[in-house]
């Protein structure tokens, strides 16, 4: 969801957590939003690793954001297998990238359960260009 605000980033997070578990019966501890600005979404696309993306055909690549996380902290819970995984730090960011044709053999979904993993959220590649695309094109942007 792509949204213009007078509200900060923190207020637009509690005010969308607070009402979610409403309609959809949630538990609101298990809720998490992330409001990334036009200028922090920017930042990630624009501070990927050379190449980073590029080869769809070949690689499956995601920006893993992160929430109340640094990048140094949440690096450790990655064990990329060589040859097939590649993960690179960022500002608020996780580069991860695997490649197509032995993703079976990734051990991205190792993060899943481990602590750190509950301050991030994974987004593919596609989708991430696809949402600074929608913010740059926004009224107001």
């Amino acid at each position: 969801m792509v949204l213009n605000s007078e509200g900060s980033a923190a207020e637009i997070k509690r005010r969308i957590e607070a009402a979610l578990p409403k309609p959809f019966r949630l538990d609101s501890e298990l809720v998490a939003v992330l409001v990334p600005s036009q200028a922090q979404l920017r930042a990630v696309v624009d501070g990927r690793p050379k190449g980073f993306g590029d080869h769809p055909e070949t690689y499956h690549s995601d920006a893993v954001f992160l929430t109340g996380i640094d990048a140094a902290t949440a690096m450790t819970v990655f064990d990329p297998r060589p040859g097939v995984d590649r993960v690179w730090p960022g500002e608020g960011v996780i580069y991860s990238e695997r490649l197509s044709a032995e993703r079976t053999k990734s051990r991205l979904g190792k993060i899943v359960g481990m602590p750190p993993y509950e301050a991030m959220t994974i987004r593919n590649w596609a989708t991430t260009m696809a949402l600074s695309r929608l913010i740059e094109a926004a009224p107001n942007a």
